[in-house]
Order: C-alpha cells, then sequence, then structure tokens
C-alpha cells in the first residue's frame, strides 16, 4: 500500500516565482489498484509521480510504501520497488544496446555491478517468454538494437522492462501521449494486460479521458493540487467520459480557460 500524508511542496520557495502546488496533500493507493489520474497542465499531476519516485523532495510530509516512511529515500533505492514508464519511448532504454542487453540490465536493477557481464544468456529464454506476453514478435529481436525499433516498439519493451523485477508499483506518466492513436490503443491494451498478468499496483497519469475511464478500478481528477472528483469501483464502472468531461470543462470555465 502506498499513503502519501499531508504533503506540502513548494517550487521556488522564498523566490518571487514561489508555488505552493501541495498543501496537506493525502492519497492512499491500495494493493492491486490501478489508479488513473486526470487534470489540467499544472494541477500536481506530474509532481504527484515525482514525489512518489523522489526525483523531487517535499517540504512536509510523508510517503510511505507498506507502512515504511519513505520520504528521505534516494530515488535510484525506490526504482527498486518501483518500475516507470515515460511519455517519451527513447527514455527508459539505450538506443545503441540491443533489446538483450536493454532487458539484461533491466533484469540487474538494484543488484550490485562489478567488472562481469551483465548480460546472462541463460536467461534470453525468459526474455523471451516476457516479450512474447506483448504478441508483436519482439521475442525474436533479441539482437536488434533499440534504436531501430519504431517508438510503439520501444514503449511496449520499456513496459516488459519496469516489470522484470519485482516491484510494488508501475509509474505510467503519459506513456501513451507520445505515440500516434493506433499504436496508443495497442500500448494501453497491453498496458492493461501486464497489470492483470502480473497482479501489479499502478499510477496513470493520462490526457486521455476515455482510457481513464476504460481502464483501471479507480479514478481521480486534480486541480491545483487537489482531488476534485474521485470514483471507485462500480461507481466508476457506472462512469462515462461525458461525465468526467462535464467536471473538467467546469473547473477550465471557472479557472478562465
Amino acid at each position: 500500500m502506498l499513503e502519501l500524508r499531508n504533503i506540502v511542496k513548494i517550487y521556488n520557495p522564498g523566490t518571487i516565482t514561489e508555488m505552493c502546488i501541495f498543501q496537506g496533500f493525502n492519497l492512499t493507493v491500495a494493493d492491486g489498484d490501478f489508479l488513473a489520474i486526470v487534470g489540467s497542465n499544472g494541477s500536481g499531476k506530474t509532481s504527484l509521480l515525482n514525489i512518489i519516485c523522489g526525483s523531487i523532495s517535499v517540504e512536509g510530509g510523508e510517503v510511505l510504501i507498506n507502512g515504511e516512511n519513505i520520504t528521505k529515500m534516494k530515488e535510484f533505492k525506490r526504482y527498486e520497488k518501483i518500475g516507470r514508464v515515460y511519455q517519451n519511448p527513447a527514455m527508459g532504454s539505450c538506443p545503441n544496446l540491443t533489446l538483450l542487453e536493454n532487458m539484461s540490465l533491466a533484469d540487474n536493477k538494484g543488484k550490485a555491478f562489478g567488472l562481469r557481464k551483465c548480460i546472462n544468456k541463460a536467461r534470453k529464454d525468459y526474455y523471451r517468454e516476457q516479450l512474447s506476453i506483448l504478441g508483436l514478435g519482439l521475442e525474436d529481436k533479441l539482437e536488434v538494437k533499440m534504436g531501430a525499433l519504431s517508438g510503439g516498439q520501444r514503449q511496449a519493451v520499456a513496459l516488459i522492462m519496469s516489470t522484470l523485477t519485482p516491484i510494488d508499483f508501475l509509474i505510467l506518466d503519459e506513456h501513451t501521449a507520445a505515440l500516434d492513436p493506433k499504436t496508443a490503443e495497442i500500448i494501453m491494451e497491453l498496458t492493461d494486460k501486464v497489470i492483470k498478468e502480473k497482479k501489479l499496483t499502478a499510477i496513470m497519469v493520462t490526457h486521455n479521458l476515455r482510457y481513464a475511464v476504460d481502464y483501471g478500478n479507480r479514478l481521480i481528477m486534480m486541480d491545483k493540487g487537489q482531488i476534485v472528483l474521485e470514483k471507485a469501483g462500480a461507481e466508476k464502472e457506472a462512469t462515462t467520459v461525458n461525465d468526467v468531461l462535464h467536471i473538467f470543462t467546469e473547473i477550465s470555465i471557472e479557472c478562465g480557460n
């Protein structure tokens, strides 16, 4: 379980551009949740993910995973139990390395690196098995350089790489935003499949309201660092895109957009 308690986040404190994005923010994500987060630019969505992952510090409050306070834990240590897929398909992988080399690096996440080769050929069958989950034929391209793949293929591989080692949480940071509509649909279907098959707890930030409605068991909308809408379980299943869009539009009008 993930808990954010009384989070305070201030950008550029003490300057003319000081901005408080969170003031006493609270959020609990239960094991097995697939939480979709929507909201306008500046609502705090990405800041929330960065706080969870340790990419940015907080001025107050606590971040807990399974009861352990990780507020001051370094980012690289958090990633031992957190997988993250970024908006840019080029992030999270090395273009000049092969799929096999990228998979091997991901497989060694959290382990000490010495002078030995990181590639464990005995794991190749496991990598093929994991890639076969995608149904894209990538299990036969282990010797192909990552940079030679399409954006959608790279994003699909990044999804598998992020879940290759045991993790507590999968963070999806607008991971379909840079893809064309058809490829985005494929990646979302694969994301849902991987989350269900690996029984992961996932948090997805997206600007696509339909994805937020159609996928996951829980939905929240954020505005100015606060949760202004929350739907879960049967209530979420009954929620339509128009329901969410109506509230989104009302907030935009209030903000003068």
